[in-house]
């Protein structure tokens, strides 16, 4: 069967290799990363790949150049091999720059075609939908079409460690992301000076410490006809004995805001982590490590965000201040502030394009 683990825009090679390192090759396309595996493997990616929104199965593609064509394309899928008989198949779409641009006509016809084509072969004319849900997309793209199904159910992102995401949230998996983006290693000192609610600490450690971000979820193709309880049931206890979380190490934070604080040791203690992470109330500017090469990552307040341009710009020279005052070390930052260097008083050795939801940012490094 082939797939596409999808993801944000510049995110793609990271989900080609994570794939790679789950032992699937992987080709990089726009919006994620394409593979052939069977079920047991497009379950692995669900419970392993921390950088990716969701796993697709892709039942067709093709061009369609008129609403009959697309019925046509819809229906001589065999649906009848992937639907029971009660199944749920809500249908979602996008068309983009293409002769057919009625996202809710596509929705519409995608479902009368799936539906004629198991009418015909159960010989009944009502199907009830009250089984497992499997989410059907139409997606058309310079009238090129592609008819998949959703195996994740709810994004990928939702870990089910967060409660609250705070007043400016990054998502769990833009946060693994720049974990992996970053220099620092497992077992090296990484401090994120304005820590929030926890999200880069966390996906930190769960690198670190080989835990499966999926792991305590459940993903809609469990409840699948065609796929195997039982592999999905052995896979799943070989990534339990793969979580060893007395090797995170040295990962810790700070934050000026009790609140965030608060919500922050909630977070770490429901990812299972609570003792393995530590965050502790500090202004900025009483940063001091006694580690000589520590990594900075944090994702910081920058203007656009929280509507104070003038505070980012004092946080950014803050944290440049920091820098320095730890030669040899390292300070990753994601930031929608086109001045954050300037303020800093440091120039990045590397960037990154990346996007924070909607808003185009980039992940810079810069050496003390």
């Amino acid at each position: 069967m082939e797939f596409i683990a999808s993801s944000a825009f510049g995110l793609e090679g990271i989900v080609k290799k994570e794939l790679a390192d789950l032992g699937i090759n992987a080709v990089g396309e726009q919006g994620g990363a394409r593979f052939s595996t069977d079920m047991a493997g497009a379950f692995k990616a669900n419970l392993w790949l921390d950088c990716t929104d969701r796993v697709l199965l892709i039942l067709k593609e093709g061009k369609v150049f008129s609403f009959q064509e697309l019925f046509d394309f819809v229906q001589s899928v065999s649906w009848e091999d992937v639907l029971p008989r009660n199944a749920s198949f809500p249908v979602n779409g996008n068309c983009v720059r293409s002769k057919l641009m009625s996202v809710s006509d596509c929705q519409s016809i995608t479902k009368k075609a799936i539906v004629e084509r198991l009418r015909r072969k159960y010989r009944t004319d009502w199907f009830p939908e009250n089984g497992s849900k499997y989410q059907v997309s139409i997606t058309i793209h310079n009238d090129s079409a592609r008819l998949t199904l959703d195996t994740s159910g709810e994004a990928l992102n939702r870990r089910g460690y967060r409660t609250w995401v705070g007043e400016a949230p990054i998502r769990e998996t833009l946060a693994a992301a720049l974990v992996r983006l970053s220099p620092w290693q497992p077992g090296q000192t990484l401090y994120d000076p304005c820590c929030g609610t926890g999200t880069l600490l966390i996906e930190a450690a769960f690198l670190a410490s080989h835990r499966a971000p999926g792991l305590k979820r459940a993903f809609a193709m469990e409840d699948w006809a065609i796929t195997d309880q039982s592999s999905c049931r052995e896979i799943r206890n070989e990534a339990q004995k793969r979580f060893t979380p007395d090797s995170i190490g040295s990962i810790f934070g700070s934050d000026i805001d009790p609140d965030a604080l608060a919500l922050c040791g909630k977070h770490i203690a429901q990812a299972g982590l609570p003792g393995l992470i530590q965050v502790k109330r500090m202004d900025l500017r009483d940063v001091r490590l006694p580690d000589h090469s520590p990594c900075f990552l944090t994702n910081p307040p920058y203007g656009e965000r929280l509507g104070d341009r003038k505070k980012s710009a004092a946080i950014a020279a803050v944290l440049g201040d920091m820098l320095r005052k730890h030669p040899g070390s390292a300070l990753c930052v994601i930031t929608a502030d086109p001045a954050f260097e300037q303020h800093a008083k440091s120039r990045a050795v590397s960037r990154r394009r990346l996007y924070n939801g909607r808003l185009e940012c980039e992940f810079i490094v810069l050496r003390g």
